[in-house]
């Protein structure tokens, strides 16, 4: 793997290349969970984001000088560890249903570069408050109804029974045993084993749309025309209707009182009716079993996630959220009988310890 400078200089030839431009500036723009990492790139010269489907190509692409936009965002995925055909397939896909994805302006396949649109800084985790939330979740709610109900489906995978099992085994693995230091026994492994079948019904039983996977206040930025962008959506699958809803309003990041969610998940089952997404026969009371079981299953998978991120990735950071996925994971699965003995074993697997603290001698 080529060391960090060699990888910098080889961004900078492509993005000078693609822009015309020697002279640019690159600051770092933002990192995420997995290896991809975002440069900021600032020309003086003038660039046009090309207008209709975006323009993919094996190689490094110039663009004429047109427009106003100077800075522009490059996408570093190294290809020994990401693949970028998801992100520009579904990339695609979104643009192509009227959607506000980065359109690319040069890709570099074999070194793992895409440029594309900057979309700005103003992710909804910050701004969000209680006067403007109800506007911007509508905003949200009228792009994710856009992307359920037009986004091409074609070919993408699905978010089956193997799936589905592969994520949930990521709780007891990473949060149970290697954050907890909880091991559990043969008749714990049924009980979770049940929780999870019971979870995985629930999830497979629903209509099936496009799911974004991480449709949530980090992903959704405000801009000035066709809000909100959004990005971070390589991982799309064909999946349960109530995912990116509960990702949204179940957010890892910001919780919201639950009077108020229930209402918001009333409207969108509204607009999913309007849509004819979902049949007059899914009811309140159903829709929020599906909403409450998949947001469950997600949040399981994110405890998992969240320290992994640590053990694994050397990513301290995500340990503060653990609190807050963990109070949603217990409040829900206390709703439903058939999940008693889950939560008991998992109230008795943490005990007294403070979520957001390392095991000690378990360091990346």
């Amino acid at each position: 793997m080529p060391s960090f400078p060699d990888r910098m200089a080889a961004l900078r030839r492509f993005a000078s290349v693609a822009l015309a431009d020697e002279c640019l500036s690159i600051d770092p723009a933002s990192a995420d969970a997995s290896f991809r990492s975002y440069w900021r790139i600032t020309t003086q010269r003038l660039v046009g984001v090309p207008e209709g489907a975006m323009p993919v190509s094996q190689t490094t692409k110039s663009i004429a000088p047109h427009g106003v936009p100077t800075s522009l965002i490059v996408m570093d995925a190294p290809p020994d560890k990401e693949n970028i055909g998801p992100w520009l397939d579904v990339g695609a896909r979104l643009h192509g249903a009227g959607l506000h994805t980065p359109q690319v302006i040069a890709v570099d396949r074999a070194q793992g570069f895409v440029l594309m649109e900057d979309l700005g800084t103003r992710t909804y985790l910050p701004e969000l408050n209680d006067a403007n939330v109800d506007a911007l979740y509508q905003d949200a709610f009228d792009a994710l109804v856009c992307m359920q109900a037009k986004a091409d489906v074609a070919a993408l995978p699905f978010y089956d029974r193997a799936l589905l099992i592969t994520e949930l085994e990521l709780m007891p693995e990473w949060f149970l045993r290697r954050h907890l230091g909880f091991t559990p026994s043969c008749d714990e492994w049924d009980v979770i084993e049940a929780a999870f079948t019971f979870l995985i019904h629930a999830a497979l039983e629903q209509p099936r749309a496009f799911v974004h996977r991480d449709f949530h206040s980090r992903n959704l930025l405000i801009v000035d025309a066709n809000s909100p962008g959004i990005i971070d959506f390589q991982d799309a699958v064909i999946g349960p209707i109530t995912y990116d809803l509960v990702s949204l309003l179940r957010d890892c990041y910001i919780e919201w009182e639950a009077e108020r969610v229930d209402g918001w998940m009333e409207r969108y089952r509204a607009q999913l009716r309007h849509a004819q997404l979902i049949g007059a026969d899914v009811e309140t009371a159903r829709f929020r079993r599906w909403f409450d079981l998949t947001g469950l299953q997600r949040h399981l998978k994110v405890l998992g996630i969240f320290c992994r991120l640590w053990y694994r990735d050397g990513k301290p950071q995500y340990l503060a959220n653990l609190p807050l996925v963990w109070r949603y994971a217990i409040t829900i699965a206390r709703r439903y009988p058939q999940l008693g003995e889950f939560v008991a074993l998992l109230e008795r697997a943490r005990g007294e310890r403070n979520l957001t603290e390392a095991r000690a001698g378990t360091a990346a």
